[in-house]
């Protein structure tokens, strides 16, 4: 597939799709474990919010690794509400494909959802994971607390000494506090436990984050 070098920049709001503000209909149940993947959820669970590149593969990650109640696939960073699949792709919404991982901190430590984070994909390539080109796939992670936005860029920083020993470029992922979180088509939900054959171009560096 090509893409414009446009979709490689974030547009501005006033260039941004206006959406609509009827939310997207989805199933309230977790292909894999039978959780619920939208709220109320139980109230000593928390939430985490990643952007890896293609969410197919970055959700599968999250939703084998213990003790995950459950993952979701939608839309945030960007402009426009309400989005759909195929307006994330015009390069016009800002938004970035994610994955939300709701878990029990009693647990899996948040620490160890960045290092899976880190591990898993290349956080060096601006607008881009491997062959897929666009401000969708930016890397990224998005705070719902402020323990969670300084263990972030915390990790951020180790991380970037052990990729420059190692001889890799400077780390582009985004760090800001979530801002809203719009579920992506039901057919994208947990897609590769549907679909098992189906694309994940994720991949990692092959640099251990300790």
């Amino acid at each position: 597939m090509l893409f414009s070098s446009k979709k490689a920049v974030m547009p501005k709001p006033s260039e941004a799709l206006p959406g609509r503000d009827k939310s997207m209909p989805i199933h309230n149940r977790h292909y894999v474990t039978g959780n619920p993947i939208a709220p109320p959820f139980p109230a000593h669970l928390q939430q985490a919010l990643f952007g890896m590149g293609c969410f197919w593969g970055a959700e599968r990650k999250f939703w084998q690794f213990p003790h995950i109640f459950s993952t979701a696939v939608g839309y945030t960073g960007g402009y426009t509400p309400n989005l759909t699949y195929d307006e994330l792709c015009t390069g016009l919404t800002g938004h970035n494909e994610v994955v939300k991982v709701i878990y029990d901190p009693a647990l899996v430590a948040y620490s160890d959802l960045l290092k899976l984070f880190w591990e898993s994909h290349n956080p060096t390539q601006g607008m881009r994971q491997g062959n897929d080109i666009g401000t969708q796939y930016r890397s990224g992670i998005y705070t719902f607390t402020e323990a969670q936005q300084e263990q972030a860029m915390a990790s951020k920083d180790a991380y970037q000494t052990q990729l420059s020993q190692a001889g890799y470029w400077q780390i582009t992922t985004e760090i800001l506090p979530a801002t809203e979180f719009y579920y992506a088509e039901d057919y994208h939900q947990q897609y590769l436990a549907k679909e098992p054959n189906g694309y994940c171009g994720l991949g990692g560096l092959g640099v251990c984050y300790s």
